[in-house]
């Protein structure tokens, strides 16, 4: 290989890798797709749901911080933290499934989070997007308790550039897997946005759980 060739491959390398093309998030915006199909879903005590005034909340345009700070460039998440369900996992990258469904880490690991690569990364503009298994055979996994988040509350998300970028929950909703609205939950607002994805609603032992449980939220912070 020749010293210009090389000295290219070392500038591609320094650039920031590229995300999955546009045509992979508008897929699952057309098609509506969710999340995990499937959990454990074997104790007796459920998971938290949403409450229906959080759930409204949701529906509502978010309201304004007093200074919404300007969109961070591309960087990869290392941890997702959430203090008030004690969450604190590493983030790992997920893309499509071979069915075309946003994946997950892998269940046998209860505390991994993961990256949807179609989107942006979190602090960036637009909407990122945060997914992890609510339980496994062992137990409860890494967002178990989301499903008890209050608009207030806040997720970290710690980037590989050394930031941190805290976004502040403004609604939490479940969706039933069949009527998902990809849109409004995958779509752009025009600012850094997050959405945090686990499973939720009714569960069968044909079927898995029937819905995802889903976390809105804006940038609120950067560290």
């Amino acid at each position: 290989m020749f010293a210009s060739e090389l000295a290219g491959l070392a500038e591609e390398e320094e650039r920031p890798k590229k995300r999955a093309p546009w045509g992979v998030i508008a897929l699952v915006l057309l098609t509506g797709l969710a999340l995990i199909r499937n959990g454990s879903g074997e104790f007796d005590v459920g998971p938290p749901q949403p409450a229906s005034a959080a759930a409204a909340e949701s529906r509502a345009t978010p309201g304004a911080f007093e200074r919404t700070p300007d969109p961070l460039p591309y960087s990869m998440p290392d941890r997702v933290r959430i203090p008030s369900i004690r969450v604190d996992a590493p983030v790992m990258a997920v893309g499509l499934d071979a069915d075309g469904w946003v994946g997950a880490p892998p269940p046998e690991d209860p505390n991994l989070a993961g990256w949807f690569t179609g989107a942006v990364t979190p602090g960036e503009k637009g909407t990122a997007i945060v997914v992890g298994h609510v339980d496994n055979k062992q137990g409860p996994a890494v967002f178990y308790g989301l499903g008890a988040l209050k608009p207030g509350h806040r997720v970290e998300i710690a980037r590989q550039d050394g930031k941190t970028a805290v976004f502040e929950i403004y609604g939490i909703e479940v969706f039933e897997k069949d009527n998902f609205p990809g849109d409004r939950v995958y779509g752009s607002k025009g600012s850094p946005e997050l959405r945090v994805i686990t499973c939720g609603g009714g569960f069968s032992k044909q079927n898995g759980y029937d819905g995802n449980v889903v976390a809105f939220a804006r940038l609120a912070e950067v560290r």
